[in-house]
C-alpha cells in the first residue's frame, strides 16, 4: 500500500501537464548526474550505465554516472536526498535501499519522505555460485557442508543490507545454518574473491554471476526466483533444490529528491519506459543477464513501499542483524 504523502505526490505527477514554468519546460538544459551507490562492475552499476547511456541520447544531454559506493548504497542515497530537487541529480538504486530503510532507523535520511521513486527497470533473481574448487555441486551439497562445519564457511555480498546479503541471510535463516558474512563495496570484488577461493559462496546479482558461470569461472547451484531464469534455464530454483518457500529478486530503478517537480518526474519516467521498449535495450538486458521489468511511477512506488514493509517483517521474524 502506498503511503498517503507519496501517493499524493505521484497522483499529481499524472494530473499536471508536462510543462510547468519555463525552467521545467527547458528540462534538461544541462548535464544530469546519476548517482550509483555501488562499485563499478556491480549489478546495479551495469544496469544503471545502460540506462544512463540511452537516457543521454533520448534527452540530448549527458547523463554522467558517479559511483559512490559504501554503506550498502546509503551514502549515495543520502547524497541524493540532500540534492537540489531539480532533476539534475538522480539516483539509480536497488532493493537494498528498501531493506536498509526497513532495518535501520538511524539512517541520515528518511527513505519514505526524502526520496521519490520515479521508474522501475528490472527485477532479476540472484544466482547462487561457488568456486570451481568447491566440493558443492548442488544446493544440498552446500547445505551439508554448512551443517558439518557450523559458522566456518563464508559468503560474500556487495554490502551490509544489500539484496545479495539478504539473499544469503534468508538462506541461512530458512535452513537453520550459520556462515560468516563478508561484505564488499560492490558485487564485482565479491565475485573476484569467490573465484579466488577467499569466500565459499555468493548469491550474486545475475549480471555479475551469470558471466562467471557461463565462462566456467564458477559453478552455479541455483537461482532465487519463483521460476527458472530464461538466460540459464538449466539451473534449478532454490525451491526446486529443496529450500521451500525461498524466493527473492533484485529490483532496480530510479529515484529523485522529494520536492522534484512532478513534470520532471513524469518526463524521466516516460523517457525511461520508452527506452525499455526498444528492441536494442531488450537485447542488451538479455545479454547482461537482466530480467527487464518496466514499472511506471505508481507501480514502482507501490513496490518500494510494500518492500519496506515486507523486509521489516522478515528481518524481525528471522532475527537478522545488519551490523
Amino acid at each position: 500500500m502506498i503511503n498517503h504523502s507519496i501517493k499524493k505526490i505521484i497522483f499529481s505527477t499524472f494530473a499536471l501537464p508536462l510543462i510547468i514554468g519555463s525552467a521545467v519546460a527547458a528540462y534538461p538544459d544541462k548535464p544530469i548526474k546519476m548517482l550509483i551507490g555501488y562499485a563499478p562492475g556491480s549489478s546495479t552499476d551495469i544496469v544503471g550505465r545502460m540506462i544512463a547511456n540511452d537516457l543521454s541520447l533520448a534527452l540530448k544531454q549527458p547523463v554522467i554516472v558517479e559511483n559512490r559506493g559504501g554503506a550498502a548504497g546509503t551514502i549515495a542515497a543520502d547524497a541524493e536526498a540532500k540534492s537540489p530537487p531539480d532533476g539534475y541529480t538522480i539516483l539509480f538504486a536497488q532493493n537494498g535501499l528498501a531493506i536498509n530503510v526497513a532495518a535501520n532507523p538511524k539512517l541520515p535520511f528518511n527513505g519514505q519522505k526524502d526520496l521519490l521513486p520515479v521508474v522501475g527497470v528490472a527485477a532479476t533473481p540472484h544466482i547462487l555460485i561457488v568456486g570451481n574448487n568447491s566440493k558443492a555441486k548442488t544446493v544440498a551439497d552446500l547445505l551439508a557442508m554448512l551443517k558439518a562445519d557450523p559458522g566456518k564457511l563464508s559468503f560474500g555480498s556487495s554490502g551490509i543490507g544489500n539484496s545479495d546479503h539478504m539473499a544469503g541471510e534468508l538462506f541461512l535463516a530458512t535452513t537453520g545454518t550459520q556462515a560468516i558474512h563478508i561484505p564488499y563495496k560492490g558485487g564485482s570484488p565479491a565475485a573476484t574473491d569467490l573465484v579466488g577461493g577467499q569466500i565459499d559462496f555468493y548469491f550474486a546479482g545475475m549480471p555479475v554471476g551469470l558471466p562467471l558461470y557461463k565462462g566456467d569461472k564458477a559453478k552455479a547451484l541455483a537461482v532465487t526466483g519463483k521460476n527458472r531464469f530464461s538466460g540459464a534455464p538449466e539451473l534449478v530454483t532454490m525451491q526446486e533444490a529443496g529450500i521451500k518457500g525461498y524466493e527473492m529478486a533484485l529490483w532496480q530503478g530510479m529515484f529523485v529528491p522529494a520536492g522534484t517537480p512532478p513534470a520532471i518526474i513524469s518526463a524521466l519516467s516516460s523517457t525511461v519506459l520508452k527506452i525499455l521498449e526498444t528492441p536494442e535495450m531488450k537485447d542488451r538486458f538479455i545479454k547482461a543477464g537482466v530480467q527487464i521489468a518496466p514499472m511506471n511511477t505508481l507501480q514502482f512506488t507501490d513496490l518500494y513501499i510494500s518492500d519496506i514493509a515486507r523486509w521489516k517483517v522478515v528481518i524481525e521474524k528471522a532475527k537478522i542483524k545488519l551490523d
